[in-house]
């Protein structure tokens, strides 16, 4: 699997900005590798049967602080 396998274009209207209600009804992304399609999407409400043993399961429970960063291009040169 390569990186640039997880380029993708991302609606703003598909972003959560609350938890889904019922909370088993959110969205899950579920990877196969070697699969014609590896990527598919489910709700957790499927996990259970998605799960066989020896699966490994990657927890995100990081937090996003809303925040603005602002500033201004000192010089001319446009390269990073």
């Amino acid at each position: 699997m390569r990186v640039d396998d997880f380029d993708f274009h991302l609606p703003e209207d598909l972003i959560a900005l609350r938890p889904a209600v019922p909370r088993d009804a959110a969205r899950l992304l579920v990877v196969e590798p070697g699969a014609p399609h590896p990527f598919g999407d489910r709700m957790i409400s499927e996990l259970p049967a998605l799960l066989s043993p020896g699966d490994a399961l990657v927890f995100n429970d990081t937090k996003v602080n809303p925040a603005e960063l602002k500033g201004v291009r000192t010089r001319e040169d446009t390269s990073a």
